[in-house]
């Protein structure tokens, strides 16, 4: 039992080494922050896609009724219930068309996961905006089937979060299993699809795992970031809408730094199949950029 875990441990290790030296050379911090700015573009309208998928699936009352349940159990501080009632409004009465129009937005954000994966991963290929932004339409079009298991559970989660103690902490629970499994299988696919060349399943499926457990309690901390009665203008002269776009734009870069992590875990443990039991680091880790 010991030797199983040291092994284990000695594994663990090595791998992160791996890991750790074939992201060292990448401006890490400056591949995540373009990825945000591409995310910036396209989550509004990738969410509204979303949102309007599930109105035409399911009738405009139950969508309404899984907006106000979703308003109701996020945090009022920050303003985060108007913004869904805001969204969720504005997607019930877009047209076909204008849903199609906001699709083209919402594909840069797979433009932006391709460069960045491409980057990391030490390849060269042609047309790498257009590859990206085709690889995530699938995605975008399982989103409404993705994003119903968070809205089913709301309504439980609002009436936790009515309460405090136990109740409370049984609602973060569930909240963090929900999200995790979701992002497990999005992170799945796009380090699969998105990304260039195809990783092992069993590999992509352990770093999608790993990787979505941490950006699921990055998550709950925002969630209970808008739980705070902050001014974030304050920093800003004033300019309230500012802040909390700073605010949300840093939240997102902080995932986007664990999501690219992840895709170097998920090549290390590709490219280690079939390896020794508790391998030496060999130090190529990833392709360095030039």
């Amino acid at each position: 039992m010991e030797g199983a875990l040291t092994r284990v441990v000695c594994q663990v290790a090595a791998l992160r080494r791996d890991v750790v030296d074939g992201l060292r050379g990448h401006d890490l911090a400056l591949i995540a922050a373009g990825v945000t700015y591409y995310a910036a573009i396209a989550i509004v309208p990738g969410v509204l896609v979303a949102i309007s998928l599930i109105d035409l699936l399911l009738g405009e009352a139950r969508t309404r009724e899984f907006g106000r349940s979703l308003a109701e159990a996020l945090p009022g501080g920050l303003g985060a219930p108007a913004v869904v009632h805001t969204a969720f409004q504005a997607a019930a009465t877009m047209s076909p068309l204008v849903v199609a129009g906001a699709a083209v937005p919402a594909t840069f954000y797979g433009e932006g996961l391709r460069r960045a994966f491409v980057r990391l991963a030490g390849q060269r290929e042609n047309l790498v905006g257009w590859r990206g932004r085709l690889s995530v339409l699938p995605l975008l079009a399982a989103a409404p089937v993705l994003l119903l298991p968070v809205l089913l559970v709301t309504p439980i989660l609002a009436r936790l979060f009515a309460d405090s103690g136990l109740s409370a902490a049984l609602g973060v629970v569930v909240a963090f299993t929900v999200d995790w499994l979701v992002l497990t299988v999005t992170l799945t696919f796009v380090y699969r699809v998105v990304g260039p060349g195809r990783p092992a399943w069993t590999a992509t499926l352990c770093a999608a795992g790993a990787t979505g457990s941490f950006v699921a309690g990055f998550v709950q901390g925002f969630v209970l970031f808008l739980s705070f009665t902050l001014d974030l203008g304050l920093p800003f002269g004033g300019f309230s809408a500012v802040g909390a776009a700073v605010a949300v734009g840093f939240w997102l870069f902080l995932i986007h730094l664990i999501v690219l992590v992840g895709y170097g875990l998920t090549l290390r443990l590709s490219e280690n199949r079939g390896a020794s039991v508790c391998p030496a680091p060999t130090h190529r880790g990833l392709r360095r950029s030039r």
